[in-house]
């Protein structure tokens, strides 16, 4: 059967007949929906969706929105909606599929990522965090990993782990399903410079996964990892915004609101800002548009970075704009936030926040080569190390 944008429409009707949004609770209105395929349309049937473009989703969202429904709160579970679940329907058993969708997209299990090392940022390759086979049984894991946004709420984690150091560091990865709370799983809190503990380090001692928490075949964990770093990027990058959405909102609407605020200068450097926001907007509307063909590739890389160098220079020019009040802070007190509020705080939030666009979901660096050699087609950086065996390598 093919779904059109009249069918959405008419088992969108029947959801809200059966499940009226002022007399459903919250969760029971999410479950239903997703159970009627409507909470992404293009996954296959049985798991939130109907097998329809992607493109058409937005029928849904308007007709529910329209209605006063309920959404699943998307920005607080947004690891396990962009990174968690695309992976997890591209590699995962029908038994994965159907354990974890359904409670990641109604919100009921937060998820985390434990990517990032001390030692393995930018060259992700290089973790060295170890998970050991008992006997052909469970797997040991043992390792830490750092920058792990959302931990302190998170039920589940995607997690790569060394599975053979006698192989070159991109052949030796698995990736894993890790229950945060299992034993051995420790999560202490990273205060940043914004006062704030969003991130946090994670120590993992003798965790014991099984077996049927893999994703993907043994050793093959860094072509898995691909699925998701591509779709981190377009989710962190390619956001749907409006027109003004993003950081470009307050700093315009402070020069509205300021007359007294305003040099030449200033203006001049706002509308260079203005319009490169409003060209990213719309690239990203394209590459969404895109992603109905197949998964993302390596173009989410460009709008990552230009998401970060956007905020980045937007934020200063910002607390610039502002003048003396621009130095100032609301609230240094310490706390574990549930999400990021980019715009929803102070000039001086946003400027020290930004400061870290630039290094998660891919330091702007490696998102340059990236761009260079997979999107551009340049020559690849000489890399003396494709070939060593992980243990071998110097660290």
């Amino acid at each position: 059967m093919t779904v059109d944008a009249a069918e959405l429409r008419r088992r969108t009707a029947e959801l809200l007949a059966a499940h009226p949004p002022a007399t459903t609770g919250r969760l029971d209105f999410l479950r239903a929906r997703f159970d009627a395929g409507l909470a992404w349309v293009h996954y296959p049937q049985g798991l939130g969706g109907l097998g329809a473009p992607r493109s058409l989703q937005v029928v849904v969202d308007a007709e529910l929105e329209a209605a006063g429904a309920p959404d699943n709160d998307p920005r607080r579970i947004g690891i396990g909606l962009g990174m968690a679940a695309p992976t997890i329907l591209k590699y995962g058993t029908e038994e994965q599929k159907q354990r974890y969708l359904r409670p990641l997209w109604t919100g009921e299990e937060v998820w985390c990522q434990l990517f990032s090392e001390p030692g393995a940022g930018s060259d992700l390759a290089a973790l060295g965090t170890r998970a050991v086979r008992e006997d052909g049984g469970d797997w040991v894991v043992n390792g830490q990993k750092v920058w792990t946004s959302s931990a302190h709420l998170a039920r589940w984690a995607i997690l790569i782990a060394r599975t053979d150091p006698d192989v070159p560091k991109h052949a030796g990865i698995t990736y894993f399903l890790c229950d945060m709370t299992d034993p051995g799983v420790e999560v202490r809190p990273l205060r940043q410079i914004t006062g704030e503990a969003e991130f946090n380090e994670v120590f993992l001692t003798g965790v014991r996964i099984p077996d049927s928490r893999r994703l993907g075949e043994v050793g093959d964990g860094w072509r898995v990892a691909q699925t998701t770093l591509n779709n981190e990027r377009v989710a962190i990058g390619g956001m749907r915004l409006p027109r003004e959405g993003g950081m470009i909102g307050p700093a315009a609407r402070t020069w509205r609101e300021r007359p007294e605020l305003r040099t030449h200068d200033l203006h001049q450097r706002l509308l260079k800002l203005w319009v490169e926001s409003e060209v990213a907007r719309l690239t990203a509307e394209r590459l969404r548009q895109q992603l109905v063909a197949g998964q993302p590739g390596p173009e989410g890389a460009g709008m990552k970075l230009a998401f970060a160098r956007l905020n980045q220079e937007i934020s200063g020019l910002e607390v610039e704009l502002r003048g003396e009040e621009g130095l100032l802070y609301d609230d240094w007190t310490m706390r574990r936030p549930e999400l990021v509020d980019f715009t929803g705080r102070d000039a001086g939030y946003r400027y020290l926040r930004s400061k870290g666009n630039s290094i998660e979901g891919g330091t702007s660096e490696v998102l340059l080569n990236i761009v260079a050699e997979r999107v551009l087609g340049l020559p690849a950086e000489p890399r003396t190390d494709k070939d060593v065996a992980w243990k071998d390598l110097a660290r």
